[in-house]
Protein backbone atom coordinates (compact mmCIF):
# COMPACT_ATOMS: atom_id res chain seq x y z
CA UNK A 1 0.00 0.00 0.00
CA UNK A 2 1.21 3.57 -0.45
CA UNK A 3 3.55 4.91 2.18
CA UNK A 4 2.09 6.13 5.47
CA UNK A 5 3.76 8.00 8.29
CA UNK A 6 4.43 4.64 9.93
CA UNK A 7 6.43 3.06 7.10
CA UNK A 8 8.13 5.85 5.20
CA UNK A 9 11.53 4.10 5.31
CA UNK A 10 10.19 0.94 3.65
CA UNK A 11 9.73 0.24 -0.01
CA UNK A 12 6.05 0.67 -0.82
CA UNK A 13 3.95 -2.47 -1.24
CA UNK A 14 0.96 -1.64 -3.42
CA UNK A 15 -2.33 -3.42 -2.90
CA UNK A 16 -3.08 -3.81 -6.58
CA UNK A 17 0.35 -5.33 -7.26
CA UNK A 18 -0.35 -7.93 -4.59
CA UNK A 19 -3.87 -8.57 -5.85
CA UNK A 20 -2.90 -9.26 -9.46
CA UNK A 21 -0.47 -11.95 -8.34
CA UNK A 22 -3.49 -14.20 -7.85
CA UNK A 23 -3.15 -17.45 -5.92
CA UNK A 24 -4.37 -18.09 -2.41
CA UNK A 25 -3.85 -14.46 -1.39
CA UNK A 26 -6.31 -13.22 -4.00
CA UNK A 27 -8.74 -16.01 -3.18
CA UNK A 28 -8.77 -14.93 0.46
CA UNK A 29 -9.09 -11.25 -0.50
CA UNK A 30 -12.12 -12.01 -2.69
CA UNK A 31 -13.68 -14.21 -0.03
CA UNK A 32 -13.23 -11.51 2.60
CA UNK A 33 -14.81 -8.88 0.32
CA UNK A 34 -17.69 -11.16 -0.62
CA UNK A 35 -18.59 -11.86 3.00
CA UNK A 36 -18.35 -8.18 3.94
CA UNK A 37 -20.45 -6.95 1.01
CA UNK A 38 -23.06 -9.66 1.56
CA UNK A 39 -23.93 -7.67 4.68
CA UNK A 40 -25.30 -4.81 2.57
CA UNK A 41 -29.11 -4.80 2.71
CA UNK A 42 -31.62 -3.55 0.09
CA UNK A 43 -32.51 -0.63 2.37
CA UNK A 44 -28.89 0.56 2.32
CA UNK A 45 -28.89 3.15 -0.46
CA UNK A 46 -25.82 5.23 0.44
CA UNK A 47 -22.66 3.18 0.89
CA UNK A 48 -19.30 4.54 2.03
CA UNK A 49 -15.93 2.76 2.09
CA UNK A 50 -13.79 4.64 4.61
CA UNK A 51 -10.04 4.14 4.16
CA UNK A 52 -10.68 2.66 0.73
CA UNK A 53 -6.98 2.45 -0.15
CA UNK A 54 -6.37 1.75 -3.82
CA UNK A 55 -10.04 0.95 -4.40
CA UNK A 56 -10.07 -2.80 -5.07
CA UNK A 57 -13.08 -3.37 -2.81
CA UNK A 58 -14.59 -0.04 -3.82
CA UNK A 59 -14.58 -1.17 -7.47
CA UNK A 60 -16.54 -4.27 -6.45
CA UNK A 61 -19.06 -2.10 -4.60
CA UNK A 62 -19.64 -0.02 -7.73
CA UNK A 63 -20.20 -3.16 -9.79
CA UNK A 64 -22.46 -4.88 -7.25
CA UNK A 65 -24.59 -1.83 -6.43
CA UNK A 66 -24.81 0.27 -9.61
CA UNK A 67 -28.16 1.77 -8.59
CA UNK A 68 -26.91 3.08 -5.26
CA UNK A 69 -24.71 5.95 -4.15
CA UNK A 70 -21.24 4.50 -3.52
CA UNK A 71 -18.25 6.58 -2.49
CA UNK A 72 -14.80 5.91 -1.12
CA UNK A 73 -12.93 8.11 1.31
CA UNK A 74 -9.19 8.07 1.90
CA UNK A 75 -6.70 10.50 3.38
CA UNK A 76 -3.83 9.79 0.96
CA UNK A 77 -3.83 11.65 -2.36
CA UNK A 78 -1.95 8.80 -4.02
CA UNK A 79 -4.74 6.39 -3.12
CA UNK A 80 -7.34 8.83 -4.42
CA UNK A 81 -5.54 9.12 -7.75
CA UNK A 82 -5.35 5.33 -8.06
CA UNK A 83 -9.05 4.96 -7.27
CA UNK A 84 -10.06 7.58 -9.82
CA UNK A 85 -7.84 5.97 -12.44
CA UNK A 86 -9.93 2.83 -11.99
CA UNK A 87 -13.24 4.65 -12.28
CA UNK A 88 -14.18 4.86 -8.60
CA UNK A 89 -15.98 7.75 -6.97
CA UNK A 90 -13.75 8.90 -4.14
CA UNK A 91 -13.09 11.92 -1.95
CA UNK A 92 -10.26 12.92 0.32
CA UNK A 93 -11.22 12.79 3.96
CA UNK A 94 -10.08 12.08 7.49
CA UNK A 95 -11.82 9.36 9.49
CA UNK A 96 -11.80 11.75 12.45
CA UNK A 97 -13.58 14.48 10.45
CA UNK A 98 -15.57 12.94 7.62
CA UNK A 99 -16.83 15.22 4.80
CA UNK A 100 -20.39 13.87 5.17
CA UNK A 101 -23.54 15.19 6.78
CA UNK A 102 -24.95 13.70 9.96
CA UNK A 103 -27.41 10.83 9.46
CA UNK A 104 -26.73 10.75 5.70
CA UNK A 105 -25.23 7.26 5.24
CA UNK A 106 -26.86 3.82 5.43
CA UNK A 107 -23.80 1.57 5.28
CA UNK A 108 -20.15 2.10 6.19
CA UNK A 109 -17.31 -0.28 5.40
CA UNK A 110 -14.20 0.11 7.54
CA UNK A 111 -11.83 -2.51 6.21
CA UNK A 112 -8.38 -2.92 7.77
CA UNK A 113 -8.38 0.64 9.08
CA UNK A 114 -9.10 0.59 12.81
CA UNK A 115 -5.83 -1.16 13.66
CA UNK A 116 -4.00 1.90 12.26
CA UNK A 117 -5.85 4.44 14.41
CA UNK A 118 -4.43 6.14 17.47
CA UNK A 119 -7.90 7.34 18.48
CA UNK A 120 -10.38 4.63 17.49
CA UNK A 121 -13.10 5.98 19.80
CA UNK A 122 -13.09 9.32 17.96
CA UNK A 123 -13.27 7.59 14.57
CA UNK A 124 -16.15 5.31 15.57
CA UNK A 125 -18.11 8.22 17.02
CA UNK A 126 -17.64 10.09 13.73
CA UNK A 127 -18.98 7.05 11.86
CA UNK A 128 -21.88 6.89 14.33
CA UNK A 129 -22.61 10.54 13.50
CA UNK A 130 -22.92 10.03 9.74
CA UNK A 131 -24.99 6.83 9.95
CA UNK A 132 -28.77 6.96 9.94
CA UNK A 133 -30.52 5.31 12.91
CA UNK A 134 -30.31 1.59 12.25
CA UNK A 135 -27.47 2.16 9.77
CA UNK A 136 -24.81 -0.50 9.52
CA UNK A 137 -21.06 -0.50 10.09
CA UNK A 138 -19.10 -3.46 8.78
CA UNK A 139 -15.61 -3.57 10.21
CA UNK A 140 -12.83 -5.90 9.09
CA UNK A 141 -9.58 -6.26 11.01
CA UNK A 142 -6.58 -8.62 10.75
CA UNK A 143 -4.92 -11.13 13.02
CA UNK A 144 -1.36 -9.86 12.60
CA UNK A 145 0.28 -12.75 14.40
CA UNK A 146 -1.18 -15.40 12.12
CA UNK A 147 -0.73 -13.19 9.04
CA UNK A 148 3.02 -13.19 9.65
CA UNK A 149 3.09 -16.97 10.04
CA UNK A 150 0.99 -17.48 6.90
CA UNK A 151 3.24 -15.23 4.83
CA UNK A 152 6.35 -17.08 5.95
CA UNK A 153 4.74 -20.45 5.19
CA UNK A 154 3.81 -19.25 1.70
CA UNK A 155 7.30 -17.82 1.08
CA UNK A 156 6.14 -14.16 1.07
CA UNK A 157 9.16 -13.07 3.09
CA UNK A 158 9.13 -9.42 2.06
CA UNK A 159 5.51 -9.04 3.09
CA UNK A 160 6.17 -10.90 6.36
CA UNK A 161 8.90 -8.41 7.26
CA UNK A 162 6.84 -5.36 6.29
CA UNK A 163 5.68 -3.08 9.10
CA UNK A 164 2.07 -2.11 8.29
CA UNK A 165 1.97 0.54 10.98
CA UNK A 166 -0.65 -1.06 13.17
CA UNK A 167 -1.19 0.75 16.46
CA UNK A 168 -3.33 -1.85 18.19
CA UNK A 169 -4.07 -5.56 17.83
CA UNK A 170 -7.80 -6.25 18.12
CA UNK A 171 -9.62 -9.48 18.95
CA UNK A 172 -13.24 -10.33 18.07
CA UNK A 173 -14.27 -10.24 21.75
CA UNK A 174 -12.50 -6.94 22.36
CA UNK A 175 -13.93 -5.37 19.20
CA UNK A 176 -17.48 -6.45 20.03
CA UNK A 177 -17.28 -4.96 23.52
CA UNK A 178 -15.74 -1.78 22.15
CA UNK A 179 -18.41 -1.22 19.48
CA UNK A 180 -21.27 -2.07 21.84
CA UNK A 181 -19.94 0.66 24.10
CA UNK A 182 -19.96 3.17 21.26
CA UNK A 183 -23.68 3.05 20.52
CA UNK A 184 -23.88 -0.01 18.26
CA UNK A 185 -25.57 -3.40 18.47
CA UNK A 186 -23.67 -6.45 17.21
CA UNK A 187 -25.47 -8.38 14.46
CA UNK A 188 -22.79 -10.55 12.80
CA UNK A 189 -19.27 -11.81 13.43
CA UNK A 190 -17.17 -14.32 11.52
CA UNK A 191 -13.50 -15.23 11.49
CA UNK A 192 -11.96 -16.29 8.18
CA UNK A 193 -10.72 -18.57 6.78
CA UNK A 194 -11.37 -20.56 9.98
CA UNK A 195 -13.77 -20.10 12.88
CA UNK A 196 -10.97 -20.27 15.47
CA UNK A 197 -9.47 -16.76 15.81
CA UNK A 198 -5.83 -17.74 16.58
CA UNK A 199 -5.53 -19.45 13.17
CA UNK A 200 -7.65 -16.99 11.18
CA UNK A 201 -6.50 -14.03 9.11
CA UNK A 202 -9.45 -11.65 9.51
CA UNK A 203 -12.56 -11.01 11.54
CA UNK A 204 -15.61 -9.55 9.78
CA UNK A 205 -18.09 -7.89 12.11
CA UNK A 206 -21.34 -6.04 11.47
CA UNK A 207 -22.95 -3.69 13.97
CA UNK A 208 -26.05 -1.51 13.64
CA UNK A 209 -26.47 1.96 15.08
CA UNK A 210 -28.85 2.05 18.03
Amino acid sequence: MPVTKFNQQQKTIYQRDQYVKGGIGRWHWDKRDQLALNLVRPAHRTLVDIGCGEGITLEKMHRLFPDRKVIGIDILLENIDICRHHGCKVAQGDVYNLPLSSKSVDFVLLMEVIEHLEYPETAIQEIHRILVPGGRLVIVFPNDRFFKIARILTFHFREAAYDPGHVRQWTPHGMRDFLNGQGFISTFSRNIPFCFWPVSLHCIMAVDKK
